[in-house]
């Protein structure tokens, strides 16, 4: 049952601000939740922390992407026999086990294993995760949403280097309670596809990874570039939809409030009565703010289209 089985390396980490105890039997499982968030060097909220233990055993392959279910306060994520997760949301605590060689491949482990359990936990109780980036001007936050391929990891970065400041690529948490809408991002990484160095050059170098679910990533930690502004936190003030495959001329207009958050409520998972009323309360709040569709095709397009708006 490996009940009793010894789990003596321990260390508390505070992603995105949040508690987090880990236990383990091995030292590359604190090695990768330190690439993960070895940034955050003291919690920002006061929450109880989440519980996580990992077991790591000689046996089994390198893991793959896991099937993710839930019942009740109950999850799991299972890749195979030797690679899996079991969570409870009521006591925000976890276990997993996985073989060496999947706590080798740090990506996976993280991806997989690490990540994924923690931030879903995350996302039961003290946040609201969103397919979307984030960038601030003036302390004024605009959310970039849109699908896969939408291009809102490559229009965050544009947009910090041209003097934005950045705060998420591709996911951004909300936080329940707040009445200001504020949102948090990893602000200290970004993840791009492989062709990213095509657009920007200062990329040429960085070691393109395959991720376990098959994508080829350039993931580029910002303090190798301090003249771009970060900031891990800001209110919300405008959301606006990508839509790079659309044709005609580049243009933004605006959209019904109401209809952009029922679209961003349907793109969510369902996580059970309790879960979809935070998520839907949160983002009722977003019906305050203008919200907007932006057509594009390229990425001087898009900044320029975004640099109107945030004049106006």
């Amino acid at each position: 049952m490996l009940h009793d089985i010894d789990l003596r390396s321990k260390a508390v980490f505070y992603p995105a601000g949040f508690p987090v105890n880990i236990a383990t039997n091995s030292r590359d499982v604190l090695e990768a939740a330190a690439e993960s968030w070895g940034m955050y060097a003291a919690p920002e909220f006061a929450t109880a922390p989440l519980e996580i233990r990992v077991i790591v055993q000689p046996e089994g392959g390198l893991a793959e992407t896991p099937q993710y279910r839930t019942q009740g306060q109950l999850f799991s994520a299972i890749s195979d026999r030797h690679n899996f997760a079991a969570f409870d949301s009521k006591s925000m605590s976890g276990f997993s086990v996985v073989s060496q060689r999947t706590a080798a491949h740090h990506l996976a482990l993280r991806m997989h294993f690490l990540e994924g359990m923690v931030y879903m936990l995350l996302a039961q109780r003290y946040v609201v995760p969103m397919h979307a980036a984030c960038l601030a001007r003036n302390g004024s936050g605009v959310l970039l949403c849109g699908r896969s391929s939408a291009g809102k990891s490559t229009l965050a970065y544009g947009c910090a280097r041209a003097g934005w400041t950045y705060v998420a690529d591709d996911c951004t948490w909300l936080l329940p309670d707040s009445e200001d809408r504020v949102a948090v991002g990893r602000s200290h990484i970004v993840r791009f596809r492989d062709d990213a160095p095509r657009l920007f050059p200062e990329l040429e170098g960085y070691v393109t990874h395959q991720y376990p679910n098959g994508k080829l990533t350039i993931e580029v930690p910002l303090a190798d570039f301090p003249r771009i502004r970060t900031a891990w936190r800001c209110p919300v003030d405008r959301v606006v939809l990508l839509d790079r495959q659309g044709g005609g001329a580049p243009r933004i207009e605006k959209v019904c409030s109401e209809a952009m958050v029922e679209r961003l409520l349907g793109d969510m998972p369902s996580y059970g009565e309790e879960v979809n009323s935070m998520y839907a309360r949160t983002l009722g709040r977003l019906l305050t703010v203008p919200a907007f569709s932006m057509r594009y095709q390229t990425l001087d397009d898009a900044m320029s289209l975004l640099a109107e708006l945030a004049i106006s």
